[in-house]
């Protein structure tokens, strides 16, 4: 994470980042850290950037007390959701797909060649603390 602010982290102010080191969540996907706790001193948010490869898919997970806002940059993907992951939807470039706190979804990349890049807002500021793997329902739609 690169702070381009000279400003300390220790109060509340403003803060201009650029995305940290892509890591892999628990969900199986590879994320690249923005707005968080740990680095803006967030209290109620968490911003991030998500790659899902061609082919690739998370765990089935939820995120415990914490809504979902994303925003589709490029790529194509697919969601299974509900308490069976009964729902789909797609989203592709421009695209807003909304998570309410506790519903057990699972997101892929049907794209046999392109990235689908994504933002997500949730309101965990510290955003792998509220995953919950789900596995008992991955087999519902195996890869």
């Amino acid at each position: 994470m690169t702070l381009l602010t000279n400003e300390p982290t220790t109060s509340p102010t403003c803060h201009l980042l650029r995305a940290g080191d892509a890591f892999q969540g628990k969900q199986g996907l590879m994320y690249s850290p923005g707005i968080s706790a740990e680095s803006a001193g967030a209290k109620g948010i968490h911003l991030q950037i998500v790659t899902i490869p061609p082919g690739g898919r998370a765990k089935a997970h939820k995120h415990a007390a914490h809504e979902t806002a994303i925003y589709t940059l490029s790529g194509v993907s697919g969601v299974w959701y509900g308490e069976n992951l009964e729902h789909h939807a797609t989203t592709q470039q421009g695209d807003f797909f909304y998570i309410p706190a506790d519903m057990p979804h699972l997101p892929y990349n049907p794209s046999a060649t392109e990235n689908c890049v994504a933002i997500i807002a949730r309101t965990d500021p510290n955003e792998q603390e509220s995953v919950v793997l789900l596995p008992h329902l991955d087999a519902i739609h195996p890869a």
